[in-house]
């Protein structure tokens, strides 16, 4: 078996790899590091069954090699990170997405599509089923993710129907874990990486907001489960668990021994999703999938990593 994985030295597409290799595939990681960083695949590099190619998505790449799976995850994912980078996150997910369905055509491959909760928008229902349509605003500063993912939902899609390409959608919720950078802009190594330098934790609007997180052994266990199978609409990949954005902050403070309440509020930013909480019943019945870490688990295990790596 051997699976193209785009986006590769990213967090979530580093340890991708990682569990494909242990399963015995052959691997080629394809990442321009943007975002990603070469220490997370470091390694691997020794490995015969890897490969590393530092190529960006929106050009076309000649892959001699027979492939099994194209698995495209390259995108900027935080919103610090996408607003950054806007056109190089919108080109991503569309210039990049036809490059590799065509690829992955041309290679007679399953293809695997890494979309988002951010397709849900500010959800106006809860929990987020796969069939809820969203409330996604089309010009707003985050539309630059939230549409560029929904264009890419559609273009995979297309190919379906068009080509009967075997592709799948994984809809992730909010995953967090090691490998995330300190200054990725997500509130988990935000909070983490505030409490570790004694500042006070951001938390944007009163905190009611809430995410539902996803350790990353969870996420990538029921990625592979996905790849294997034939279905033809997309699957929430995600922990049902939902927290408030303000009890995450305490929750992080009480790690690192602080007052719960040592918080800085600042303005909510615009179009900041109110709640996040996958239905997960589909994943469940197609991949005998769901969650196994617990959130106390996994924040102890991500602030351990962040402490070995950053202390």
């Amino acid at each position: 078996m051997r699976a193209l994985v785009t986006g590769g030295a990213g967090f979530i597409g580093s340890h991708l790899c990682d569990e494909l290799l242990k399963a015995g595939a052959d691997v080629i990681c394809l990442d321009n590091l943007i975002t990603g960083s070469e220490e997370n695949i470091a390694h691997n590099l020794g490995n015969s069954s890897f490969k590393f190619i530092k190529h960006d998505v929106c050009r076309p790449v000649n892959i001699e090699e027979k492939l099994d799976y194209v698995l495209h995850l390259a995108s900027p994912a935080s919103p610090k990170d996408y607003l950054k980078y806007p056109i190089e996150t919108m080109n991503a997910n569309s210039v990049g997405t036809l490059n590799m369905l065509e690829l992955a055509r041309k290679k007679g491959a399953s293809f695997l599509l890494a979309s988002t909760s951010e397709i849900y928008g500010d959800p106006l229902v809860s929990p987020q089923t796969e069939e809820y349509l969203g409330n996604v605003s089309c010009t707003g500063p985050r539309s630059v993710y939230d549409e560029a993912k929904r264009f890419a939902e559609a273009l995979t899609s297309s190919y379906v129907r068009e080509f009967s390409l075997d592709a799948k959608i994984a809809r992730f919720f909010n995953t967090y874990g090691p490998r995330m950078r300190k200054n990725d802009g997500r509130a988990i190594p935000n909070f983490i990486w505030q409490a570790m330098k004694n500042d006070p934790l951001t938390v944007y609007g009163n905190g009611s907001q809430t995410r539902s997180f996803c350790y990353i052994s969870d996420l990538v266990n029921g990625l592979i489960k996905l790849m294997k199978i034939k279905v033809d609409s997309p699957v929430n990949l995600g922990n049902p668990c939902e927290i408030s954005i303000l009890e995450l902050a305490r929750i992080v403070n009480r790690l690192f021994n602080k007052n719960e309440n040592n918080v800085s509020y600042q303005p909510l930013p615009q179009d900041d999703p109110k709640q996040r909480r996958p239905e997960i019943s589909k994943a469940k019945a197609l991949l005998d999938w769901e969650p196994k870490i617990g959130f106390d688990e996994g924040i102890k295990n991500t602030v351990e990593w962040f402490r070995r790596v950053y202390g």
